[in-house]
C-alpha cells in the first residue's frame, strides 16, 4: 500500500490566490448555462406568461374563427371577427395575471422539467382546473358573460395539453431519441423479469443517461408468453434460452432482481455468464429506496448468493410468545452471531436485550444500532467479561433475564491453537460461569452456540466448544432450566471467515491463500444462524443439540472461484494458491458423532442431535481440572483434554489421516 502523499496546508491568507491559479477559467457556454440555473424561475415565469397568451389565443381561434374561401378550392383561410379580437385584447391581462398567481401558489413552477413524472402532469391538471374555476368566477362576478364558457374550456383543455407536452419533451428525448446514439450506451443489457414491477425498473435505468445502460427487453424466469409487452419494453424469451438471447441482442450484462430467483438457479447463470463472457449485477426491488437522481443502486452477489442451496426460511411465528415482554440477556452482542441476534430479537417486542461484551467499541455501535430503530424497546449496554463471576452476577441480579442467548467465545482456530490456556478460560469457564448464573437465578433458557469443528475435533477450539455442550447438557439434567445448544458450520461474511479475506486478497490483486484445495465446509448466512439459535429457543425442551440442515458441503476453492467471477474478473486473472493446513485445522467437518442419533423437529430443515449424557458430577470434574491447568504449559492442557475427548485428533496427526482423503 502507497504512503499517502503530505501536502503543506494552505494558508488562509493565499487562499484566494491558489483558487485563481489553479481555477480553470469559465468557458462562454458555461456562464450561460449558469445565467440560466440562476435565473431559472424568474424565466420560467416569463415563459407561462407567453405560453398563457398564445393558449387563450387559440382557444378564442377555436370557438370563433370562421372558413374563408380562397379563389383556389384546396386552400382556407382561418378569420376571426374583429368583435372577439378586441375581446381577446381587453381579456388577455387579466387571464394571464390569474393563471400565473394560481401557478405560483400551487407552486407548478417547482422542478426540473427532465425529471417530470405522472405526479407532475396531475400537478400541472390540478392548477388548470382551478385556474379555470377561478376565472370563471371572476369573469361572472366582474364582468358577467364577458368571456363564453367555451373559451374557458378550450383554454383549459388547450393549457393541458401543451403544457404536459412541453414538460414531457425533454424526458422523452433522455428516454427514447437520446439512447438511439449508440456513442452513449457502454452496455446493452437484458433483464431478468416478467412483471410490471420488473418493467418499471428496466425503465428507471433506461430514463438514467449517466448510467450509460439500455435494457433492451426482458428475460423470463418462469412461465410466460412471449412477447408480453410492457410499454417499449417485452419479453424476448426465457431463462433457458439465456446464452442465445445475450448474443442475438449484443448485451454484455444481465440485471437480477434481488431474491427473484432461486440461488441454485443463480449459480447456473454465474457458471454461463462465465462462459458466454457477460456480467451478473443484482438489482433491487422496488421496495428498495433509490440512492440519489444519477445512480441506482447495482450490487454484487451478496454472501447469500453464494449458498449452494435455498436460504433456510425459519417459522418464526412460535417466537413471539416466546419473546415478547421479555428481558434477553445476549454474550458476545457485539460479534457477528451475537449482534445478528440482537436485531432478529427486538421484531419480537422484548421488554429489554441486555447487550453484553467486552468490547467497548462493538457495543457501543450495536446498542447505538437498535436504537435508531425507534423501537420501544429497553436497550442495556453492559461491558464485561463473562469470565468475571462477580460482575456477571451483578449482571443476573439488575436485570433478572428470562432468556440467555450465549454467543461469546474465541472462534479462530489458528489463534486458539497459538493460545490454548485463554480459550479454556474464555470457552470453558466463561461458559460455566454464564450457565451457573443461569440455573441459580432460574433462567427460563439458556441457549449456547456451539460449533460443527466440536464433532470429532482436531483444534482446541473445537474440544473447548464440545466441553461447554456437554457441560450444558449435564447441568441441564439436573436444572429448572432448559439448557440448548446450536451447532452450525462456517458463518458467510462474518468478522475473519474466509469471505471477506478472500474479498480484500481479489481488491489487492490476488493472490488468493487457501490451505488445501480439498478442503471442504458447510456454510450458512448470519440471518441463518441467528433464526437457528432464535428457533431452537422456541422448541427446545432442555438437553437438546440443535442442526441445521445445510446441504452439502463446499470446496474452498470454489467458493474462491465464485468470488473471482462475482467480483468482475475471468477465473484464470487471479491465482489461488495453497498454503498448506494451519494447526487445528481438518479438511472437512462433520456435524454430528457417529454414535449421536439424529431425530427430525417441527421444522423440516433442523435436526435434534442426542448423544451419550454425561452425569454432571463427571462434567464437571473434568470441566474444573481443565480450569485448574489453564495457566500451565501448552503441552499439559492438550494431554489433559486428550483424556476427556479422546477423539481429539492434534492437528499432527489430522493432517497424517487425511492426506489419502
Amino acid at each position: 500500500m502507497s504512503t499517502p502523499e503530505y501536502r503543506e496546508p494552505v494558508q488562509e491568507k493565499s487562499l484566494s490566490n491558489f483558487k485563481t491559479d489553479i481555477a480553470p477559467k469559465p468557458s462562454a457556454g458555461s456562464s450561460t448555462m449558469d445565467f440560466l440555473i440562476n435565473h431559472r424561475f424568474f424565466l420560467l415565469v416569463m415563459l407561462h406568461v407567453l405560453l398563457f397568451t398564445i393558449i387563450l389565443w387559440c382557444a378564442f381561434m377555436m370557438r370563433f374563427t370562421q372558413v374563408a374561401p380562397e379563389p383556389l378550392f384546396f386552400s382556407l383561410r382561418l378569420v376571426m371577427p374583429e368583435q372577439y379580437v378586441s375581446l381577446f385584447m381587453l381579456s388577455v391581462i387579466p387571464v394571464v395575471m390569474i393563471k400565473v398567481s394560481v401557478f405560483l401558489l400551487m407552486r407548478s413552477f417547482r422542478g426540473w422539467w427532465r425529471h417530470v413524472n405522472f405526479s407532475d402532469l396531475i400537478s400541472l391538471v390540478k392548477s388548470s382546473v382551478v385556474a379555470a374555476v377561478v376565472l370563471f368566477l371572476v369573469d361572472q362576478a366582474i364582468l358577467p358573460g364577458q368571456i363564453p364558457r367555451m373559451v374557458l374550456v378550450n383554454d383549459l383543455l388547450v393549457s393541458i395539453l401543451v403544457l404536459g407536452a412541453l414538460r414531457s419533451v425533454w424526458r422523452v428525448w433522455d428516454e427514447r431519441i437520446a439512447p438511439l446514439d449508440q456513442s452513449r450506451i457502454k452496455n446493452r443489457a437484458l433483464l431478468l423479469g416478467n412483471q410490471i414491477d420488473d418493467a418499471r425498473v428496466a425503465h428507471m435505468i433506461n430514463g438514467q443517461l449517466s448510467l450509460k445502460t439500455r435494457i433492451l427487453g426482458l428475460v423470463s424466469p418462469g412461465e410466460y408468453r412471449r412477447g408480453t409487452q410492457f410499454s417499449d419494453l417485452r419479453v424476448v424469451g426465457k431463462i433457458d434460452d439465456l446464452p442465445e438471447l445475450m448474443m442475438q441482442h449484443r448485451a454484455n450484462r444481465l440485471f437480477v432482481i434481488a431474491g427473484s430467483i432461486p440461488a441454485k438457479q443463480l449459480r447456473d447463470l454465474l457458471d454461463s455468464a462465465t462462459r458466454q463472457d457477460f456480467q451478473i449485477k443484482i438489482l433491487p426491488t422496488l421496495n428498495e429506496q433509490l440512492r440519489g437522481v444519477d445512480q441506482l443502486p447495482i450490487r454484487e452477489v451478496s454472501c447469500e448468493d453464494l449458498l449452494r442451496r435455498q436460504p433456510a426460511e425459519l417459522n418464526l411465528d412460535a417466537i413471539e410468545s416466546l419473546v415478547a415482554d421479555r428481558t434477553i440477556l445476549v454474550t458476545g452482542a457485539g460479534g457477528s452471531i451475537g449482534s445478528e441476534l440482537c436485531r432478529q430479537l427486538s421484531r419480537f417486542h422484548p421488554k429489554e436485550i441486555v447487550l453484553l461484551g467486552r468490547g467497548e467499541n462493538r457495543i457501543f455501535h450495536i446498542e447505538r444500532e437498535l436504537l435508531e430503530l425507534g423501537l420501544p424497546i429497553k436497550f442495556t449496554p453492559r461491558i464485561t467479561n463473562i469470565t468475571d463471576e462477580p460482575r456477571m452476577r451483578e449482571v443476573f441480579e439488575t436485570h433478572c433475564p428470562d432468556i440467555v442467548f450465549h454467543a461469546a467465545a474465541h472462534k479462530h482456530v489458528p489463534l486458539v491453537e497459538k493460545n490454548v490456556g485463554e480459550s479454556i478460560v474464555n470457552n470453558i469457564l466463561g461458559t460455566k460461569v454464564v450457565a451457573d448464573l443461569a440455573d441459580e437465578y432460574n433462567v427460563e433458557r439458556f441457549v449456547m452456540i456451539s460449533t460443527d469443528k466440536a464433532v470429532n475435533p482436531s483444534s482446541m477450539m473445537g474440544c473447548t466448544k464440545q466441553m461447554a455442550e456437554r457441560y450444558c447438557q449435564a447441568l441441564g439434567s439436573q436444572s429448572r432450566t432448559r439448557f440448548i445448544s446450536t451447532r452450525f458450520g462456517n458463518v458467510l461474511g462474518s468478522a475473519g471467515s474466509v469471505v471477506p479475506i478472500f474479498q480484500k486478497q481479489i481488491q489487492q490483486g490476488g493472490p488468493i491463500t487457501i490451505t488445501d484445495s480439498r478442503m471442504t465446509r458447510y456454510f450458512m448466512t448470519i440471518p441463518e444462524a441467528t433464526q437457528l439459535v432464535i428457533q431452537s429457543a422456541s422448541m427446545g425442551s432442555g438437553g437438546e443439540i440443535f442442526v441445521l440442515e445445510m446441504g452439502e458441503p463446499v470446496k474452498i476453492v470454489d467458493l474462491a472461484k465464485d468470488l473471482i467471477r462475482l467480483a468482475g474478473h475471468s477465473p484464470d486473472s487471479i491465482d489461488i494458491v495453497e498454503s498448506g493446513m494451519r494447526p487445528g485445522e481438518k479438511l472437512f467437518e462433520e456435524l454430528y458423532y457417529e454414535n449421536e442419533q439424529s431425530l427430525p423437529t417441527e421444522h423440516n430443515q433442523i435436526l435434534s442431535s442426542h448423544s451419550r449424557v454425561f452425569s454432571f458430577e463427571e462434567v464437571e470434574s473434568q470441566v474444573q481440572r481443565l480450569i485448574s491447568v489453564a495457566y500451565h504449559p501448552t503441552d499439559e492442557i492438550r494431554a489433559l483434554m486428550h483424556d476427556f475427548v479422546p477423539e481429539f485428533i492434534s492437528s499432527d496427526k489430522a493432517r497424517v489421516l487425511t492426506q489419502g482423503k
